[in-house]
């Protein structure tokens, strides 16, 4: 198949969406596919990326948006540069955005007659805080217009069941499948972390509690700080290492407890020796969907202690691979401690890593395929039909 793929952000930008879609475009191709990624500009993209293709970008529109500082935002190409793309000879095209990369995926489509899917990836009823309008203006806004987009496309996806729930919210009707994000399972496996505990001076045998994602107001990181020094004054030799970058960070470092340390933004190469350093993933997070950071802690072996959340609940089985709390910094504490207990500890270990095989590259690629075939043969019908 000739698949193209419309994102608002790729690599090196460090994200979710970012990360799967690079995943999915892998594992595509190695099952023989043609993948053409649509992509924004970004200033430390590699001179030369085979089937990938850069769209100009607005970093100044970026700010007014409030999106982050590697989140740059895509501008509709004119008719000389999409006339220059390979567009018409498509089979099938997937947006994960319902906004200017959704619109150039239906508009695309027009050209090469192929079917649209589209992954629902973002609740963004919890990010309007960022948005130059107020809230409720913002929600009048975009859940009307993510309705519409939705009944436009051929697939609606949604990675956990907190997407299909936000599509019927925002009224939406039609049919929605969960589909979970991947993970490179190999990636992960026998992962020596020492190296990592030696980095940021972390005893090798001190307990590590671990939290990777943006730093950012809506990831409730004070109470995660908290519910670490909580935790902490019962078992003094915990250490926290908090991976990421965003907004937040310079406040947190001011204000962070003894035991913990900040490592900013790392290559997404270097989040398997990160996990593999880990004894627990610590999220205290309630808008998370199903986030690709709490599935490959799962895939390094890591249990999860996270606040109520939709990701957390379709993720954790509480008591086997992780523990799932209130969103107060005592709940977390309580988790925390009950994850690191000698007798608990090895188990939950065990079946995190078990649990992460339904999230194989390999299994989720094969899934999507299936979807992109089934799609491809209903637009056929339907022309037959006509």
């Amino acid at each position: 198949m000739r698949i193209g793929i419309v994102t608002a952000t790729y690599s090196p930008s460090r994200n979710g969406v970012a990360t799967s879609t690079a995943l999915y475009a892998r594992g595509l191709r190695a099952r023989g596919h043609d993948v053409r990624i649509f992509a924004p500009r970004h200033p430390l993209m590699p001179p030369a990326e085979d089937g990938v293709y850069r769209l100009n970008t607005s970093f100044a529109g970026a700010r007014a948006l409030g999106a982050p500082p590697d989140y740059p935002v895509m501008l509709a190409p004119g008719p000389v540069l999409t006339s220059r793309l390979p567009l018409r000879d498509l089979d099938v095209l997937h947006t994960m955005h319902p906004f200017l990369a959704g619109q150039l995926a239906l508009r695309w489509a027009r050209l090469s007659g192929a079917p649209v899917v589209y992954t629902a990836h973002t609740q963004y009823d919890e990010y309007l805080h960022y948005a130059p309008v107020p809230p409720r203006l913002g929600r009048a806004i975009i859940r009307p217009h993510i309705s519409a987009f939705a009944r436009r496309v051929q697939a609606v996806l949604a990675p956990g069941q907190a997407m299909v729930d936000m599509l019927r919210e925002y009224g939406y009707a039609g049919q929605v499948q969960v589909f979970p994000n991947p993970v490179e399972l190999s990636a992960f496996r026998d992962v020596d972390g020492a190296a990592v505990r030696t980095q940021y001076h972390i005893p090798q045998d001190a307990p590590l509690i671990v939290s990777v994602g943006r730093l950012a107001p809506e990831k409730n990181l004070d109470t995660l700080l908290h519910a670490f020094n909580v935790a902490r004054a019962s078992r003094p030799e915990l250490r926290l290492l908090v991976v990421g970058d965003g907004p937040s960070r310079a406040g947190l470092q001011q204000t962070a407890p003894e035991g913990v340390s900040f490592s900013g933004p790392l290559p997404y190469a270097q989040i398997p020796a990160v996990l593999g350093a880990a004894d627990v993933f610590l999220t205290a997070s309630t808008s998370e969907v199903l986030p690709m950071s709490m599935i490959e802690a799962l895939a390094a072996g890591v249990p999860l202690v996270a606040a109520r959340s939709p990701a957390a609940l379709d993720l954790i089985q509480d008591g086997v691979n992780g523990t799932v709390r209130a969103a107060t910094s005592q709940a977390l504490a309580d988790g925390l401690l009950a994850a690191l207990e000698p007798g608990t500890l090895p188990a939950w270990k065990a079946q995190a890593r078990a649990s992460a095989a339904a999230y194989d590259l390999g299994s989720r690629t094969a899934a999507l395929e299936d979807i992109y075939r089934a799609v491809i043969g209903q637009k056929a019908r339907r022309r037959t039909v006509m």
